[in-house]
């Protein structure tokens, strides 16, 4: 029997502008949960009235979006929302992975999943908003972005003008979504693991390693023990966050789905809870993060050129990945290993008595 707090009929696009009209109060997200259908399906059902359905590959969308000016882009999964306002700068395109790099705006983008992408501007009573937004196979956000005082309308109008792909269908059938993989391991290779942990001189190395092994990013923490993977306790995450805020430690910090990752690279400056999300609500980067989701956390040590790469890497129940937090070194600049120090003080999960 369905929840009281969904709708379990399959809906048409005129249904689905109807229930849009009657929760103008609820986020496109929630109410695609509450309505069984996905979030593309909800866009894809304003065709036609203030939706544009857009070229939707990394490489005709960015070099656009890169003429913009000032935007705020927003990546995020079941569990962390990452927003950063600033410039696209630089696409460097990529069969496999392109990347946006830039002084606020730094993306990686795996084209395959950018797969439906629309122009959205719904009328309000401050004026129209607008929004860019993509979605992949499965009908899941990909990337999204939106103006901003320093947007270039005008740049804004010309993009949809000449990404509009003149499909009017206002009905999007998703595919199957592709279930999130659990922890995988081997416990037979763990030496061989560790020994090629340790040859390893970038951290982009670190998942063709253990994709040769036969094995997923998770499923090699489990394995590999110390100094390369070690579990925290449940709230090291939030304590490395407050930490973070208050000592002025800079971070970089990593929120993906399976079509983009967006990192900020910066300080933490301001911190408030609600509920069970923790906020940093920065004036150019906001996160929100449900640190109820969490419920595997690890430090992880990866050796580099420039000496070992520490990251806070946070995981929910499915053993998929919400975010990756790493102590942010500037070329030329010393480093403090301020990062380090900070997650030396975090708690650890206490030892198996195998382990003891």
């Amino acid at each position: 029997m369905a929840s009281p707090d969904t709708i379990d009929i399959s809906m048409s696009p005129a249904a689905l502008r109807d229930a849009m009209a009657e929760n103008t109060g609820l986020r496109a997200r929630d109410l695609a949960t509450k309505l069984r259908v996905t979030e593309a399906e909800l866009v894809a059902a304003q065709i036609g009235h203030c939706a544009t359905r857009i070229e939707a590959h990394p490489d005709r969308l960015m070099p656009a979006v890169c003429t913009l000016g000032e935007v705020m882009a927003l990546t995020r999964n079941d569990s962390a929302v990452h927003e950063r306002t600033g410039r696209y700068e630089t696409f460097h395109p990529g069969a496999h992975a392109a990347m946006v790099l830039g002084a606020e705006i730094d993306l990686r983008i795996f084209p395959s999943s950018w797969v439906h992408a629309f122009a959205v501007t719904n009328q309000r009573d401050a004026g129209p908003s607008r929004s860019l937004q993509v979605f992949d196979a499965s009908g899941d956000a990909v990337h999204k972005i939106y103006p901003r005082d320093g947007t270039d309308l005008a740049a804004w109008d010309r993009l949809v003008a000449a990404l509009a792909t003149g499909d009017r269908s206002d009905r999007l059938v998703p595919a199957a979504r592709q279930d999130v993989e659990p922890p995988r391991s081997r416990p037979e290779k763990t030496e061989e693991l560790r020994t090629a942990w340790a040859r390893m001189t970038d951290t982009h190395q670190f998942l063709r390693l253990v994709s040769r092994m036969k094995m997923n990013r998770l499923g090699a923490y489990h394995i590999a023990g110390a100094p390369f993977a070690e579990a925290l306790a449940p709230g090291a995450l939030n304590n490395a966050l407050i930490a973070c805020s208050e000592g002025a430690i800079p971070v970089m910090v990593f929120v993906g789905n399976r079509g983009c990752i967006q990192i900020h690279s910066g300080g933490i400056e301001t911190l408030k809870a609600m509920g069970p999300w923790q906020n940093v609500l920065d004036s150019r980067f906001n996160l929100h993060l449900r640190l109820d989701h969490v419920a595997e956390t690890w430090l992880v040590e990866k050796p580099t050129k420039r000496g070992p790469a520490l990251s806070i890497e946070a995981f929910d129940a499915r053993g998929g990945l919400i975010l990756q937090l790493f102590g942010m070194r500037k070329e030329g600049a010393e480093d403090t290993d301020a990062f380090g120090d900070m997650t030396r003080a975090l708690p650890r999960l206490p030892k198996s008595p195998d382990e003891a």
